[in-house]
Protein backbone atom coordinates (compact mmCIF):
# COMPACT_ATOMS: atom_id res chain seq x y z
CA UNK A 1 0.00 0.00 0.00
CA UNK A 2 1.10 3.23 -0.90
CA UNK A 3 1.12 5.82 1.72
CA UNK A 4 1.26 9.83 0.95
CA UNK A 5 4.66 11.46 0.76
CA UNK A 6 5.59 15.02 2.15
CA UNK A 7 5.81 17.97 0.10
CA UNK A 8 9.01 18.01 0.07
CA UNK A 9 9.90 14.65 -1.37
CA UNK A 10 11.61 14.99 -5.17
CA UNK A 11 11.52 12.61 -7.20
CA UNK A 12 13.22 13.34 -11.13
CA UNK A 13 11.97 11.48 -13.93
CA UNK A 14 14.41 10.95 -16.98
CA UNK A 15 12.94 9.90 -20.21
CA UNK A 16 13.66 11.19 -23.41
CA UNK A 17 9.73 11.16 -24.38
CA UNK A 18 7.76 14.02 -23.82
CA UNK A 19 4.71 12.27 -23.14
CA UNK A 20 5.94 9.86 -20.68
CA UNK A 21 7.17 12.45 -18.68
CA UNK A 22 3.90 14.11 -19.05
CA UNK A 23 1.89 11.43 -17.71
CA UNK A 24 4.41 10.61 -14.80
CA UNK A 25 4.96 13.70 -13.53
CA UNK A 26 0.51 13.63 -13.35
CA UNK A 27 0.77 10.32 -11.30
CA UNK A 28 3.59 11.51 -9.11
CA UNK A 29 2.17 14.95 -8.27
CA UNK A 30 -1.14 13.58 -7.73
CA UNK A 31 0.70 11.84 -4.58
CA UNK A 32 2.42 14.92 -3.15
CA UNK A 33 5.40 14.06 -4.62
CA UNK A 34 7.38 17.04 -6.56
CA UNK A 35 9.05 16.35 -9.54
CA UNK A 36 11.82 17.58 -12.06
CA UNK A 37 11.93 16.17 -15.87
CA UNK A 38 14.98 15.61 -17.74
CA UNK A 39 15.09 14.78 -21.41
CA UNK A 40 18.75 13.93 -20.89
CA UNK A 41 21.16 11.88 -18.64
CA UNK A 42 23.29 14.75 -19.22
CA UNK A 43 20.71 17.45 -18.06
CA UNK A 44 19.91 15.14 -14.81
CA UNK A 45 24.26 15.03 -13.99
CA UNK A 46 24.00 18.55 -14.10
CA UNK A 47 21.54 19.09 -11.80
CA UNK A 48 22.32 16.79 -9.27
CA UNK A 49 25.12 18.62 -9.07
CA UNK A 50 23.10 21.59 -6.78
CA UNK A 51 20.14 19.54 -5.38
CA UNK A 52 19.78 15.67 -5.62
CA UNK A 53 16.20 14.38 -5.60
CA UNK A 54 14.98 11.36 -3.05
CA UNK A 55 14.21 9.17 -6.41
CA UNK A 56 14.80 8.78 -10.00
CA UNK A 57 12.62 7.48 -12.60
CA UNK A 58 14.62 6.12 -15.27
CA UNK A 59 14.05 5.24 -18.89
CA UNK A 60 16.83 2.82 -20.38
CA UNK A 61 16.67 4.01 -24.52
CA UNK A 62 17.73 7.23 -24.81
CA UNK A 63 19.90 9.45 -27.09
CA UNK A 64 23.08 10.34 -25.44
CA UNK A 65 23.68 9.21 -22.12
CA UNK A 66 21.16 5.97 -21.64
CA UNK A 67 20.32 4.61 -19.10
CA UNK A 68 22.41 1.97 -18.22
CA UNK A 69 25.12 4.90 -18.44
CA UNK A 70 23.50 6.63 -15.77
CA UNK A 71 23.51 4.20 -13.75
CA UNK A 72 26.73 3.09 -13.86
CA UNK A 73 27.79 6.99 -13.78
CA UNK A 74 25.77 6.65 -9.96
CA UNK A 75 27.83 3.66 -9.18
CA UNK A 76 31.04 5.10 -10.33
CA UNK A 77 30.68 8.04 -8.74
CA UNK A 78 28.98 6.45 -5.23
CA UNK A 79 25.95 8.50 -6.11
CA UNK A 80 23.17 6.46 -3.77
CA UNK A 81 20.23 7.54 -5.14
CA UNK A 82 17.19 5.00 -5.23
CA UNK A 83 15.94 4.47 -8.98
CA UNK A 84 13.61 2.60 -10.59
CA UNK A 85 13.50 1.52 -14.47
CA UNK A 86 10.50 1.99 -16.33
CA UNK A 87 11.15 0.97 -20.00
CA UNK A 88 9.78 -0.67 -23.04
CA UNK A 89 13.05 -2.66 -23.37
CA UNK A 90 11.85 -6.25 -23.57
CA UNK A 91 15.31 -8.54 -23.44
CA UNK A 92 15.60 -11.15 -21.44
CA UNK A 93 18.52 -9.58 -19.17
CA UNK A 94 17.47 -6.51 -18.56
CA UNK A 95 15.91 -6.55 -15.13
CA UNK A 96 19.04 -8.80 -14.40
CA UNK A 97 21.58 -5.75 -15.89
CA UNK A 98 19.63 -2.83 -14.32
CA UNK A 99 19.29 -4.46 -10.83
CA UNK A 100 23.24 -5.24 -10.85
CA UNK A 101 24.01 -1.61 -11.37
CA UNK A 102 21.83 -0.80 -8.70
CA UNK A 103 18.53 0.61 -9.42
CA UNK A 104 15.70 -1.03 -6.84
CA UNK A 105 13.20 -2.13 -9.40
CA UNK A 106 12.59 -2.61 -13.16
CA UNK A 107 9.23 -2.15 -14.51
CA UNK A 108 7.67 -2.23 -18.11
CA UNK A 109 5.89 -0.12 -20.03
CA UNK A 110 3.08 0.41 -20.03
CA UNK A 111 3.69 0.56 -16.42
CA UNK A 112 0.82 0.62 -13.68
CA UNK A 113 0.52 3.55 -11.69
CA UNK A 114 -0.28 1.67 -8.50
CA UNK A 115 3.09 -0.95 -9.44
CA UNK A 116 5.00 2.54 -10.05
CA UNK A 117 4.19 4.50 -6.45
CA UNK A 118 4.90 1.02 -4.44
CA UNK A 119 8.34 0.48 -6.71
CA UNK A 120 8.97 4.28 -5.30
CA UNK A 121 7.79 3.73 -1.91
CA UNK A 122 10.03 0.67 -2.12
CA UNK A 123 12.74 2.39 -3.26
CA UNK A 124 13.24 5.28 -0.80
CA UNK A 125 12.55 2.94 1.90
CA UNK A 126 15.31 0.57 0.99
CA UNK A 127 17.52 3.96 0.81
CA UNK A 128 17.18 4.47 4.75
CA UNK A 129 17.82 1.29 5.69
CA UNK A 130 21.32 1.28 7.51
CA UNK A 131 24.16 0.05 4.91
CA UNK A 132 25.29 -2.50 7.36
CA UNK A 133 23.05 -4.48 9.33
CA UNK A 134 25.11 -6.46 11.25
CA UNK A 135 25.81 -10.40 10.18
CA UNK A 136 22.70 -12.05 8.59
CA UNK A 137 22.05 -15.48 10.67
CA UNK A 138 21.64 -18.41 8.58
CA UNK A 139 18.90 -20.52 9.19
CA UNK A 140 18.99 -24.40 7.77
Amino acid sequence: MFHMVAATTLVAVLDDEPEMRKALRRVLASRGFRVDEYERGEDLFAAIETHTPDCLVLDLRMPGLDGFCVLEAFRCRHIRLPVVVVTALDEPDTEQQVLALGASACLKKPVDREVLLSAIAEAMAGAQRPLSQGKAEEVF
